[in-house]
């Protein structure tokens, strides 16, 4: 498995920077600057050659060019590239100091930032830097649709589970940021719990369909292969987080892996406690807990708001944290607005309000 998701991950250390200069000197200095900061450097003198380079090169997604060259100039090469792109492509253009002009052009038709010539090479690394990171963040939002696709895909989940899921964490999360200042829980990072919670059952995918619906009591075996999808989700993310560091995947990581714990210590998979389980999992787990239990499956027909909200309550400090509880109940309108608003359908996976 690590070796496929190596693969799966390659883009992430893809550091290819195509130079378009038609000047070799000034080609030769971007080029030494480059090498030297750990960048796979290729050059083109022109826009022609480059865009030739581009379309036998899918893996150039960081593009440095001169605007005023022969054949085929920067500004016709920007319009080329965002035309033909499948995947975007970071543009750098060198400019003088005194063409204002030329630079507004060439941003008007969709470069993305630019280096006054002389170049420095300290600006040059810190301005290509923040490009790749640009593009690291693309990347990030790609990688988080699919897993959730995914996810969704095995277990046979409408977009709306997962749409309600996002938006009962969300609620969640905010209330308990906005009430709970001692558990350091900013908006921002709600929102990123948010953003990942659809994550939280992927290690579904390594459940047989059959067991996932079956409808008749499961026996010891079954219940234990079942429980199993929590380690497997964590470990699939956190295979992917080694390679990345992304937070987005940090948080995805513990929410997948630790979501059935519980507050008393009786869950699974590791039978954390208290606030040894991360908040982000605690959170999720009473979204996923109050979805489960109001939706219809095919082992039981599904609660009214008010019985789950019951069964919340009486598991307040037993199976729930009880400042999540806390949160669940000064939100609970917001719970059956959402629950209306996203009935089990064939809606997109999912939806940000």
């Amino acid at each position: 498995m690590t070796e496929n998701l190596m693969c799966n991950v390659g883009w992430y250390n893809n550091k290819k920077i195509l130079i378009v200069e038609d000047e070799s000197l000034q080609r030769h200095l971007l080029h030494e600057y480059l090498s030297e900061a750990g960048y796979e450097v290729i050059e083109a003198v022109d826009g022609v050659d480059a865009l030739e380079r581009l379309a036998v090169d899918p893996d150039i997604r960081f593009v440095i060019t001169d605007l005023k060259m022969p054949r085929l100039d920067g500004f016709e090469l920007i319009t080329e590239i965002r035309r033909k792109q499948l995947h975007y492509v970071y543009i750098m253009v060198q400019t003088h100091s005194d063409d204002e002009e030329s630079l507004e052009r060439a941003l008007s038709l969709g470069a993305d930032d630019f280096l006054k010539k002389p170049v420095r090479p300290v600006e040059l690394c810190l301005r290509v830097a923040g490009g790749f990171r640009v593009l690291k963040l693309e990347k990030f939002e790609e990688l988080i649709f699919f897993l959730t696709k995914l996810a969704g895909l095995q277990s046979k989940e409408t977009g709306s589970h997962l749409d309600r899921i996002y938006h009962f964490t969300r609620v969640l999360a905010r209330d308990i940021a906005a009430n709970f200042p001692e558990l350091g829980l900013t908006i921002a990072v709600a929102e990123e719990i948010a953003k990942v919670s659809p994550l939280h059952d992927l290690g579904k995918v390594g459940v047989s369909v059959e067991l996932l619906h079956k409808s008749e009591k499961l026996n010891h075996n079954e219940v234990c292969s079942l429980q199993d999808h929590a380690l497997v989700g964590g470990l699939l993310i956190q295979e992917v987080y080694a390679h990345t560091e992304s937070e987005y995947l940090f948080l995805a990581q513990e929410i997948a892996q630790l979501h059935h714990e519980r507050w008393d210590g009786k869950g699974y998979p590791h039978g954390l406690a208290g606030d040894k389980i991360p908040l982000c999992a605690r959170i999720v787990a009473l979204a996923d807990a109050y979805d489960a239990m109001t939706s219809r499956r095919s082992y039981h027909a599904g609660l009214s708001h008010e019985d789950a909200k019951q069964e919340i309550i009486r598991n307040d400090g037993k199976q729930f944290d009880p400042k999540v509880v806390a949160a669940f109940l000064r939100q609970e309108s917001e719970f059956v607005r959402i629950k209306e608003e996203f009935l089990d359908n064939d809606s997109p996976l999912y939806r940000k309000m």
